[in-house]
């Protein structure tokens, strides 16, 4: 017969144990899951925000080149900025890139941006690693409309509608998070 020693070691954990440690686990997640869910709603904040930046500077880039040219009217195909291909208004503010050009008053004001001018400043600012863009369709990072002197750049990927708004008549961006 065989003699139970009392000085051997156990081999595993007790059923107690294993709750116990399984019980800390299912606290630590309870706290942690919310956290990284709204690690993500801050991402795209973020992400939004930086594009605004991105586009602020671009707009500033691009009058501050007009300007340096010593223009004081409408432009088309700035020189010296990007592939060259912006068009400017008399108040010295991008509206269209590429095929898109200008027929707006001389003065700069009443501009009027379309889907596809506001698709075209948006391509011609940001141009390299920018976020996709379209007036419509889906699997783009924002959609682009155009009224008035507004161009409005809704962000796509939170479902939240925040937007991107930049204003051809005065350059102004506006940021609206939601």
């Amino acid at each position: 017969m065989r003699q139970y020693n009392s000085t051997q070691k156990q081999k595993g954990f007790t059923l107690i144990e294993l709750v116990v440690v399984i019980s800390i686990l299912a606290i630590l997640a309870a706290f942690a899951l919310p956290r990284f869910a709204q690690l993500s709603e801050q991402a795209h904040q973020s992400s939004i925000k930086g594009t605004a930046g991105a586009l602020s500077a671009g707009v500033a880039l691009a009058k501050a080149q007009w300007v340096t040219n010593g223009f004081t009217t409408a432009t088309e195909d700035l020189a010296g900025f990007g592939d060259e291909t912006v068009n400017i208004s008399a108040n010295g503010w991008p509206v269209s890139a590429g095929s898109q050009t200008y027929t707006g008053p001389a003065n700069g004001d009443n501009v009027t941006m379309t889907d596809d001018r506001c698709v075209n400043v948006w391509e011609a600012l940001l141009q390299a690693n920018a976020p996709d863009v379209a007036a419509s369709g889906t699997g783009v990072d924002y959609l682009a409309s155009g009224s008035g002197s507004l161009c409005t750049y809704i962000y796509q990927l939170d479902n939240q509608s925040s937007s991107i708004e930049y204003n051809a008549a005065n350059g102004e961006i506006t940021t609206t998070i939601n």
